[in-house]
């Protein structure tokens, strides 16, 4: 039997769960070429949430055409422009010699060369004479806008892990020029996503950034309780297996609602059960995900600083005020400066997250894990 819940990949059809406001708020930024930026921490769901808006927005608009970028991988600006070209290029045309004709005409003066298996689309490789390409970057730039004005299409590029861009060589020189082409494009509309929301957040919102007020800011929370328990218990019903509507909430509650370890521990639990799932299932299901988690969660630990550590275990503590000379003396967090430190270091290893003053730990697993194996032995 197949399982009912999906983690670790793309979450579509009946495995996407609730979601209404921002898909309906996404679908219509997408048909009306708004562009759209994304922001949340990494297995919160983001992409999901694309691909199944896209779908969404296309069924009614059959003029819609959508292109999509993952930039986790991303390091220089030529890796970008060669990304960039060969996506937009796949969806230009479904045939090779098609897609060839669009290669030399769309970037003719930079020589490409295409390399295609017709059984799978996905398998181009494009190659691009880089010196060129970084003296005259407006015709890879502009390209999409020039394919979709033509075939008279609204085309929506979706780029994940758009703050990479963040890290390349003179990077406020690289968005700026993003930025003064995107800006122009009336066929074209540009969604921007990515799990490092503090990058993102310097990228759009800071006033001195090429990219301030470039589209439309979505932040993107858990989903709540009430959506999780009746998605839960009817995924279970589907399996012909029970499910009681508080038990669903103690998996949720167990992942603090965090969508991929919600849907992980629910499968843990759905493999457990035979017909009627229950508190302790799901209990011996949670532990087994941390104690699988275990040794991942020691090693990154073990790359920590011990103020670093001791910082973890302040929060963990109940800790909300760290300015105070007893709390740094307490947990020898060294100095009011050293704490801000601190804080900026495990904001940037995606330890935790500061919304609106408040600290979170973003993993629930990392977080039980530190309370009750870790910091139970110091």
């Amino acid at each position: 039997m197949e399982t009912p819940f999906v983690f670790g990949k793309l979450a579509v059809e009946r495995n996407f769960t609730n979601r209404e406001k921002e898909r309906q708020r996404l679908t219509g930024n997408f048909s009306g070429l708004v562009n759209t930026v994304l922001i949340s921490p990494r297995r919160w769901g983001k992409s999901s949430l694309v691909q199944k808006s896209a779908i969404e927005a296309m069924s009614v608009d059959e003029n819609l055409h959508f292109c999509f970028l993952d930039a986790f991988n991303i390091r220089t600006e030529e890796q970008f422009y060669l990304a960039l070209a060969s996506e937009v290029l796949k969806i230009s045309a479904s045939k090779m010699e098609v897609l060839t004709e669009n290669a030399k005409r769309f970037m003719g003066a930079f020589l490409p060369k295409l390399s295609f298996n017709p059984e799978n689309q996905d398998e181009l490789s494009l190659s691009l004479d880089w010196k060129e390409v970084k003296k005259h970057p407006d015709a890879i730039l502009d390209m999409a806008e020039k394919i979709a004005a033509e075939k008279g299409w609204k085309l929506v590029i979706c780029i994940d892990e758009f703050q990479n861009i963040a890290t390349f060589e003179n990077q406020l020189a690289f968005q700026k020029k993003l930025r003064s082409h995107w800006q122009k494009h009336q066929h074209v509309a540009y969604c921007l996503y990515g799990s490092k929301r503090h990058m993102l957040m310097d990228v759009f919102t800071s006033p001195s950034m090429p990219f301030y007020k470039f589209g439309d800011i979505l932040f993107l929370e858990k989903i709540a309780m009430d959506s999780w328990v009746p998605f839960l218990c009817s995924r279970f019903d589907d399996t012909q297996k029970y499910l009681s509507e508080s038990d669903a909430a103690l998996i949720a509650t167990l992942a603090e609602c965090h969508p991929y370890y919600v849907q992980q521990l629910a499968q843990q639990s759905w493999f457990r059960t035979a017909t009627a799932c229950s508190e302790e299932i799901i209990r011996e299901a949670h532990e087994g995900v941390v104690s699988q988690l275990s040794l991942l969660f020691q090693s990154k630990t073990e790359e920590l600083s011990t103020p670093q550590v001791n910082f973890l275990k302040a929060l963990l503590d109940g800790i909300e005020k760290f300015s105070s000379k007893n709390i740094i003396d307490d947990y020898r967090l060294g100095s009011s400066a050293n704490v801000a430190r601190i804080k900026k270091a495990l904001e940037n290893k995606e330890i935790i997250d500061i919304l609106a003053g408040n600290i979170l730990v973003l993993d629930p697993m990392y977080k039980n894990w530190l309370a009750t194996r870790y910091f139970i032995k110091k």
